[in-house]
């Protein structure tokens, strides 16, 4: 692949992140940032598609989008695949996985799609049908109203999967999804930082990744480092360049839970993450918190639904909602809850 081809790209978030991802986006400097339902189309080369990779901490795939054709019946879809050049993403001897959706169009049945599909990129790539491996290019085929939409993925496993957490709780956080959930807050680390609740420690490490403005992908492997066009200099290029551009975190940003087990999990974790140094977690129940001083940021993911028995989520809130008035009267509060009348026995402001 040209480094100086132009792309077409869509990075993937969670409902409600698209405005943050965008954001982050646009901070990075990419061309023609639009936020979209599910997530944010943008246009760069292939440094670009390197660094959003690197970089992006609320965004869970970025996708190339390779091509777009109207498209009616099998015979023209297996003639469309034989002209595109997959080359450009696929090693001949690289297996490939299809993940299709249709919608409203007369080529309805996704087997089918796949199966089409199949053939025409073995033969383009001059190869028997290739076996499906665990590094497989994941390939995602839409076809809406007739309209064939093929995305080829450059990230490989999901983002959130920053490597750095290898013990988890209960129902816990997705990274990805933290980070946005700060970012969208306007936390950038310039206040101190608290999760009463903080299970395996995902808001805490997060949030020392953004204080020390640490890129979240640098540690990890991506799916564009096994296509033809691979840059493995230009890639050491742009880490160099982003492991230069670390700070020291100058806020506090403390955690605590109550079940010794995930403070232990969250120790290992921020240790795995190199933020060891960075965040302070200990084991005490809420009613033991002490009341902080100054003004911050607390935030947390409390247990709902079969984290806790239905009976007992009213009073928990409750609770919940007096010891983080009491400990953290003069803090900014966040709290994720799936629930409206769960937020009000709080009585927190809600926002």
């Amino acid at each position: 692949m040209d480094h100086r081809q132009e792309l077409e790209m869509f990075a993937i978030a969670s409902p409600g992140l698209e405005a943050v991802c965008a954001g982050e986006l646009i901070r990075l400097g990419m061309a023609d940032v639009r936020a979209e339902p599910g997530g944010v189309s943008f246009r760069g080369r292939l440094a670009d598609l390197y660094r959003a990779n690197l970089w992006l901490r609320s965004a869970s795939r970025i996708l190339v989008r390779f091509a777009t054709f109207r498209c009616r019946d099998f015979p023209r879809l297996y003639q469309k695949a034989l002209q595109l050049p997959w080359g450009q993403f696929i090693q001949p001897q690289t297996p490939v996985e299809l993940r299709v959706t249709c919608r409203n169009s007369r080529l309805l049945h996704t087997g089918r799609v796949r199966q089409t599909l199949l053939p025409g990129i073995d033969r383009v790539l001059g190869r028997a049908t290739a076996e499906l491996g665990q590094d497989a290019q994941l390939i995602f085929v839409r076809i809406v109203d007739d309209l064939v939409e093929i995305s080829i993925d450059s990230s490989g496993p999901l983002l959130h999967r920053r490597g750095y957490r290898q013990h988890v709780t209960a129902a816990p956080l997705r990274e990805t999804l933290a980070a946005g959930i700060l970012l969208q807050i306007g936390w950038n680390g310039s206040i101190p930082l608290y999760d009463p609740m903080c299970g395996s420690g995902t808001f805490l490490i997060e949030g020392a990744l953004i204080c020390k403005n640490r890129a979240p992908g640098l540690h990890r492997q991506f799916a564009f480092m096994s296509w033809p066009g691979w840059r493995s200099g230009l890639w050491r290029q742009l880490a160099e360049q982003a492991r230069s551009g670390e700070v020291r975190c100058s806020v506090n940003i403390t955690g605590s839970d109550s079940d010794p087990v995930a403070v232990k999990a969250a120790l290992v974790n921020a240790c795995q993450a190199g933020v060891a140094e960075d965040v302070k977690i200990f084991c005490t129940p809420l009613e033991g918190l002490d009341s902080q001083p100054g003004s911050g940021l607390v935030v947390c993911n409390p247990p709902y639904g079969v984290r806790l028995g239905s009976k007992e989520l009213f009073g928990f809130y409750a609770r919940l909602g007096t010891e983080i008035k009491r400990a953290f009267a003069l803090w900014n509060k966040a709290l994720i809850c799936p629930n409206a009348g769960l937020a009000q026995v709080t009585k927190l402001e809600v926002r």
